[in-house]
């Protein structure tokens, strides 16, 4: 099922717009009449994406993990946003006595460090320009639950929950909501190849009342709907898209 949002004149800027969620998320926003700003580090990715989204899209080439200086002088020129969607993230499978420092930094960095530098750069330039806005972050099931081989991944989604807490509690009297979206597993197309095994997918599946991974839309609409007017009054909200996973 489809709902209609409303986004004209609203300029929204989404991280990880190349592929999967984060690309279905800019073209449903487009769509919707929103001014989209997609930012990813793969130009080629993001050309074929404005291609496709059309003219209310512009890329930004950029690495959400790059420093505070440099992400805000590529935003200060597209400021104030109405709204932010921090859906750049990576993951990597190892085993919690052998889960290197590399890999903790680097996930945290991207997933944890990214999303807040990048809501305190939008929170100030929508604080100087009076906009009241929202901020979605895009978390998952396993910062509610854990997974095996996931300590740096699940251990980061926690902390981006706990950080969409505390940022909504801050900047709720300026007019801004911060609220997350935790999907299961989605079928993307890297989705799909890393849940093909039916040995796998049933030890997921098994745990889930409606048994079936989560789809693209499934995700899109809840973060248009954290996005829109539609929930003015839902801010440090934890949202499992995870048909009962984490809570039967």
């Amino acid at each position: 099922m489809s709902v209609a949002f409303d986004f004209t004149n609203k300029k929204i800027l989404v991280t990880g717009a190349s592929q999967g969620i984060g690309r279905s998320i800019c073209i449903s926003l487009c769509k919707s009449g929103a001014q989209v700003f997609g930012m990813a580090r793969n130009a080629a990715s993001l050309e074929a994406l404005a291609a496709e989204a059309g003219s209310t899209f512009t890329h930004l080439v950029a690495d959400v993990s790059s420093g505070p200086e440099e992400l805000a002088s590529l935003l200060e020129k597209h400021q104030p946003f109405h709204g932010l969607v921090n859906n750049a993230g990576i993951a990597a499978l190892e085993q919690a006595e052998s889960t290197s420092v590399e890999t903790m930094d680097r996930i945290m960095s991207v997933n944890f460090r990214a999303p807040v530098v990048i809501s305190q750069i939008i929170v100030r330039g929508m604080r100087a320009a009076t906009v009241s806005g929202s901020i979605v972050n895009v978390s998952s099931q396993a910062g509610i639950v854990p997974l095996k081989d996931h300590l740096a991944y699940c251990s980061s989604k926690a902390a981006l929950d706990m950080a969409t807490r505390c940022m909504a509690l801050e900047f709720g009297e300026f007019g801004i909501r911060v609220n997350s979206v935790n999907p299961t597993a989605v079928m993307t197309e890297m989705g799909k190849a890393a849940w093909s095994d039916p040995a796998k997918a049933k030890q997921l599946l098994d745990h889930m009342p409606v048994r079936r991974f989560a789809e693209e839309s499934d995700v899109v609409q809840s973060v248009l709907f954290f996005l829109s007017e539609a929930s003015a009054m839902t801010t440090g909200h934890i949202l499992p898209i995870d048909g009962g996973f984490t809570t039967c």
